[in-house]
């Protein structure tokens, strides 16, 4: 029969790890969603990019290719604004969110 090997030694007390680890954990998680967390100054910059980026490659590439650009941007959108209004979050804080999630990324820029 194998014995589990605690870090404390053989007198560990196995609830006491377990908390620790659940503990550990949420300080883990809480960390990354602080790093990756987007705000709307960030989310309009990622937007002006989309905006600007869709100009050039209409400029460029012919008006199509930047309504493909555009286009793709706000389907990303809707399809945000959908999952969270079956999450059952409404208003404009399912607006808010799809709109984040969708532009955000610009916090990365």
């Amino acid at each position: 029969m194998m014995t589990e090997q605690w870090p404390e030694g053989p007198a560990a007390d196995p609830e006491a790890a377990r908390e620790r680890y659940a503990s550990d954990l949420r300080a883990e998680r809480k960390a990354l969603r602080e790093a990756i967390r987007a705000d709307l100054p960030a989310a309009h910059f990622g937007l002006g990019i989309v905006i600007v980026a869709s100009a050039v490659v209409g400029l460029f590439a012919g008006p199509i290719a930047g309504a493909l650009v555009a286009g793709a941007f706000a389907a990303l959108f809707l399809a945000a604004l959908t999952v969270m209004l079956l999450l059952g979050i409404r208003g404009l804080d399912a607006g808010r969110r799809a709109y984040l999630f969708a532009f955000g990324w610009a916090n990365w820029v």
